[in-house]
């Protein structure tokens, strides 16, 4: 980091490790040992630099945590972090962070900066196969060596757990890493999703809370907001598609040549490893993809699922999502969108609650031609 000219402030650099610490607690405490093979509880101590700025801010952190990964969680902040690397800062020609996956909406993300004349420095988790695709993606957006691409290292035995309900606060730990060698103040940081899987409603009632994941639901990203406000960390953190579905970010896609040169080369599946990297095409993100791609142009979605209908009688890892998309539209035809949505929008400011049941609509709309398609209803 200092030769690479990182100088971030103490408050940056604080977070940083406290975003890796909750990571590593993440995945070094299994769910299958707690009481309801769920729901754990879990105290965790990280070494700061400046540990009495984070005091008053303790239960807000707590809370957020529990909000992401269901847990409850008891932080202790101590002297002890690791020092922020002192290197000499360069200066970049970047107005902005954004969040590159590898997946589609965060390629459209990216195409739609660059067409408006923002100059993003895109930030990346190494992510197996998605990692060379990450470098394609930021290369013909023309991130040049400004593509931050990195792993959290978090290494240790014994057992794992695979949930990984917070493995996207590493993601906005690098983010804010990324943003402190932006000079303009406040640096905006752009996470590039789709409405619909922001708010990600469960589709059955047994998908409730952290069942599904809150990764860039918009109560927590208001929740990390306040904390950095808080902490001093200049970044402003935009959900700049929180109101759209995939399918109208694919048809609204400000330069849809490049979009439709790449669009079928991304990755959303759930089970992307468990299929040897290919997708699966039943999971929820496969679904929501395939029904963005009939939405926008069905000639494009060359994508090669393992199954290509959902009616496919194959064998299938995981959940039976389609099932659980088809009970969902069901529910909502038969009794309202709002009978469905029950509680769903009991975060959201007066002034945003149409807009998010707009585009919860929509999905649900966008997931029915697909069920429809492949004779599920």
């Amino acid at each position: 980091m200092k030769r690479r000219g990182f100088a971030p402030s103490p408050q940056a650099w604080d977070f940083v490790q406290f975003c890796l610490a909750v990571c590593a607690a993440d995945l070094a405490c299994p769910r299958n040992t707690s009481a309801d093979g769920w729901t754990r509880t879990i105290s965790l101590t990280v070494g700061l630099n400046e540990p009495l700025t984070w005091a008053p801010w303790k239960q807000h952190a707590e809370d957020m945590l529990k909000v992401l990964t269901g847990d409850y969680w008891t932080l202790h902040f101590i002297d002890g972090g690791a020092p922020p690397p002192n290197g000499k800062p360069k200066a970049l020609d970047h107005d902005c962070v954004s969040l590159l996956s590898g997946g589609l909406d965060s390629l459209i993300g990216g195409i739609d900066l660059v067409a408006s004349n923002r100059r993003p420095m895109f930030v990346s988790q190494l992510a197996h196969e998605d990692s060379q695709r990450q470098r394609n993606y930021a290369g013909l957006l023309g991130a040049g060596a400004t593509h931050r691409q990195w792993s959290h290292g978090i290494s240790f035995s014994g057992p794992r757990e695979s949930s990984t309900r917070a493995r996207s606060l590493a993601f906005y730990g690098f983010a804010v890493l990324a943003a402190s060698q932006i000079a303009a103040t406040p640096v905006q940081v752009f996470i590039p999703e789709n409405g619909f899987i922001c708010i990600n409603p469960p589709l059955v009632p047994g998908r409730v809370s952290s069942l599904s994941t809150r990764t860039t639901h918009p109560m927590f990203i208001a929740m990390l907001q306040a904390l950095l406000t808080g902490l001093g960390v200049e970044v402003r953190l935009e959900l700049p598609y929180q109101f759209k579905t995939k399918g109208e970010m694919l048809r609204e896609c400000l330069n849809p040549d490049l979009l439709r040169a790449w669009a079928a080369d991304s990755t959303s599946c759930g089970r992307f490893r468990t299929y040897n990297r290919v997708h699966c095409g039943r999971c929820v993100p496969c679904m929501i993809r395939k029904s963005a791609f009939l939405a926008w142009d069905p000639q494009m979605d060359t994508t090669e699922y393992v199954h290509d209908s959902l009616a496919d009688s194959g064998k299938s890892s995981g959940p039976d999502d389609p099932m659980a998309a088809a009970l969902a539209i069901v529910a909502v035809e038969d009794k309202g969108l709002d009978r469905f949505l029950g509680a769903t929008l009991a975060f959201a400011r007066h002034e945003d609650r149409a807009a998010y049941r707009r585009v919860l609509g929509a999905g649900i709309a966008e997931l029915g031609v697909l069920l429809r398609r492949d004779s599920i209803l």
